[in-house]
């Protein structure tokens, strides 16, 4: 599979065909099942728009029901997966493509490296780590393409309150809300793909980064 990968010294994104977009979520089986529709439908969406959904390969929850859909309507699937949780058998077995890695650390450089965006859907722990770093990448200027939070049945609420709550004590600076796009549905999150600007931190002091 050939993944689309943005330069970092554009100003648009150009969504071609292999575009790829690294979503983050719950591998839990046991949540409301408005989660699992959002999963689902933002699998078919992202497979009739040609875009490759990256994740951590797993066949479980959220990630296990957005590779299956994404899979049944066409779409391409690349999950990244270190080898104990292979070991633990987390992983799914039918995906476009899985790519092993040693630790879980070099997954989720890997997972950025390559994608075109980010989008999170409702998740756990992990699901909430990623999406801190993935931002505090982005605030570095190691990270610039769009990065979306499908905010399902207001689940991101008060993570957001507390992301106001840091600028607002400026431990953050307001500028920073540009980083992120809130939206409420998988049809919002495509569509936010389109025309989201680059982000290029007036703070960043050198050009040239690595992850």
């Amino acid at each position: 599979m050939k993944v689309n990968k943005t330069g970092n010294d554009t100003s648009e994104f150009s969504w071609s065909q292999n575009s790829g977009v690294v979503v983050y979520c719950a591998s839990s089986a046991q949540i409301d099942p408005t989660y699992f529709e959002a999963a689902r439908r933002l699998g078919q969406l992202c497979a009739e728009q040609g875009i490759a959904v990256i994740n951590g390969a797993g066949k479980q929850g959220l990630m296990g029901a957005l590779n299956d859909s994404t899979l049944a309507h066409g779409g391409t699937t690349l999950g990244i997966i270190p080898q104990f949780m292979v070991d633990a058998g987390w992983c799914h077995e039918n995906l476009t493509e899985t790519i092993f890695t040693d630790t879980i650390h070099e997954r989720k450089s890997l997972m950025a490296e390559i994608s075109d965006a980010a989008i999170a859907l409702p998740g756990g722990i992990g699901t909430l780590e990623e999406l801190s770093e993935i931002i505090t990448w982005k605030q570095l200027g190691l990270y610039n393409k769009p990065i979306i939070i499908i905010n399902i049945n207001g689940y991101y609420d008060l993570l957001l309150g507390f992301f106001d709550k840091m600028i607002s004590e400026q431990f953050m600076s307001s500028a920073y809300y540009q980083m992120w796009k809130v939206v409420s549905s998988p049809e919002e999150a495509i569509e936010s793909l389109k025309n989201f600007p680059v982000w290029n931190p007036s703070f960043t002091k050198y050009h040239k980064k690595e992850l």
